[in-house]
């Protein structure tokens, strides 16, 4: 298989199938589109990361976050200490999950799209390979100067 500059070709499925130079151009502005989205939501999960990187003190650790320490028996003092300590835990825990949730979402949509722009590049056609570069290219161009927008009012959390 070898990458070739034709106009007819059937581009992902079978009802997607171009036979004109006019087809051509909206099939190549498609994958174009779906490139600048991969790059799109690449970015957004790492400003997903960063907020939820932010949301979780640094004093906080790992096994707070995941739940409260089952070995511990306690000392039986401090009592609306211990129930605020909980609340800030569970609000810690729940913050934590909520990005965590939409950072997974973000995932899948990535995957998705990733797999679908490879699979139309494997279609071997020249024209729809620069496509989906330009629109690689192009996303990246765009979107990553939005990543740092906001950046100095984080310069100083540890996580960096």
């Amino acid at each position: 298989m070898t990458f070739s500059f034709s106009d007819r070709l059937v581009l992902l499925f079978d009802c997607w199938s171009v036979h004109s130079p006019t087809g051509l151009a909206l099939s190549v502005l498609v994958i174009l589109l779906l490139s600048v989205l991969y790059e799109v939501v690449k970015m957004g999960k790492a400003k997903v990361l960063r907020r939820a990187l932010l949301a979780v003190p640094p004093t906080f650790s790992q096994d707070t976050l995941l739940g409260p320490n089952e070995g511990d028996s306690g000392d039986g003092g401090g009592g609306d200490s211990e129930d605020s300590g909980g609340q800030e835990r569970e609000a810690m825990q729940g913050r934590w999950f909520r990005y965590h949730v939409g950072q997974t979402l973000l995932h899948v949509v990535q995957v998705v799209v990733g797999y679908t722009l490879m699979l139309a590049v494997m279609s071997y056609n020249a024209w729809i390979f620069l496509g989906v570069v330009a629109g690689s290219a192009l996303g990246y161009f765009v979107v990553y100067p939005l990543l740092c927008v906001g950046y100095g009012a984080v310069a100083s959390h540890p996580i960096q």
